[in-house]
């Protein structure tokens, strides 16, 4: 673990990018379809566009490429998108505590500071190094994180393959404290995860796990994972969405000894981020749901995913799976926009980042 102080490389570019309000015009949105009383909007555009994470009247936004930008927004000002940091190693994941951004690289997390502040300055927004532990492989390394209502930072590290039997150190979600002490691993036989949250009645973990690929059109599925405590299991590379055996690594372990998904989300869709839906504005029967980016397919003949899914949770159980958001993927399997992440607004809207159009989308409810 490195805690040296370290000044990041970073601009910050007064307002690079500004959200035209014609914007929506280019972009097919009245194509997507939502329940009734819902409608969605472009909220700004911002170049790949992936982790989501708010402050105070601004979203902090994390992309697969070098930089991290800032969406500051408000009544009174037009909407502005700014670059906080460039040069960095995919700096997929973004969280907000304490007034401090972190974000996660590949290998390294950096913090900024009083960031809101640093923003309204002249100078570039500089960071510290909380760790720089993690490992630096490519395959699945770009990492989604989130502060649990334990107080810590919860890392994900994929496996860094297709299938293969990871080291200790790949195929898990991790956690640690803010100042990057205390590393455990919270969550093993995890292939990789993009999106994680906590329901907030009962403070336990859920999170996505997208499955392998090259085992059929059908196979395997996503999974929507409940990890209640630490320690458990989840059955990679050894067990498929709980019921299968991997070909290869399936002889060693049963799929009994582990964990199986809460819900299987489809083979391919390729679920990324998600959140427990806790806002003020959609109707009550949304309250505590889960919405899942569905980031699409790659590898399979006939596309699926690309949408936001709804699920409705009690006691710890799925009792519903349903599509809430999708008209991304067009009939003739042509694809203009990839949902990667969702957020919840502080006045209950809830925004969805589209890397693939380069654009963050908020669905709003006016009433039936």
């Amino acid at each position: 673990m490195n805690r040296k102080r370290h000044l990041a490389a970073a601009t910050l570019a007064g307002a690079a990018l500004v959200a035209q309000p014609g914007l929506a015009q280019n972009l097919p949105i009245e194509r997507i379809k939502l329940p009734p009383g819902f409608e969605i909007s472009v909220f700004a555009a911002v170049p790949g566009a992936r982790s989501l994470a708010t402050g105070d009247r601004v979203v902090f936004v994390g992309t697969g490429r070098d930089k991290v930008y800032a969406v500051r927004y408000g009544e009174a000002r037009e909407t502005q998108v700014l670059t906080i940091a460039s040069g960095l190693n995919a700096p997929n994941g973004v969280a907000v505590r304490d007034g401090a951004l972190y974000v996660a690289e590949i290998q390294r997390i950096r913090r900024y500071d009083d960031i809101e502040t640093q923003l309204a300055g002249a100078a570039p927004p500089r960071a510290v190094v909380v760790t720089d532990r993690y490992p630096g492989d490519g395959h699945h390394g770009q990492k989604f994180i989130r502060f649990g209502p334990d107080g810590w930072l919860y890392v994900p590290v994929g496996a860094p393959c297709n299938i293969c039997e990871p080291d200790s150190r790949h195929g898990i979600i991790s956690r640690i404290k803010p100042d990057g002490s205390g590393y455990e691993v919270f969550a093993s036989g995890v292939r990789n995860s993009v999106g994680f949250d906590w329901d907030p009645r009962t403070r336990e973990l859920w999170f996505t796990d997208n499955g392998r690929d090259w085992l059929g059109e059908d196979l395997p599925s996503d999974e929507l994972n409940h990890a209640p405590k630490a320690g458990m299991n989840f059955g990679y590379p050894y067990c498929h969405q709980g019921d299968t055996a991997d070909p290869e690594f399936g002889r060693r372990r049963s799929c009994s000894e582990f964990t199986p998904p809460e819900v299987k989300l489809g083979p391919h869709v390729a679920s990324l981020g998600m959140r427990f839906y806790t806002g003020p504005q959609f109707p009550p029967e949304y309250r505590n749901n889960i919405f899942v980016a569905e980031h699409g397919s790659w590898n399979r003949a006939k596309k699926i995913g690309y949408r936001v899914t709804r699920v409705v949770v009690d006691n710890g159980r799925v009792i519903k799976h349903e599509p809430f958001a999708e008209g991304w993927l067009e009939s003739d399997d042509s694809v203009w926009g990839r949902p990667v992440d969702v957020e919840v607004m502080p006045d209950g809207s809830l925004l969805v980042s589209d890397d693939h159009a380069g654009v963050i989308y908020r669905i709003a409810y006016r009433g039936r």
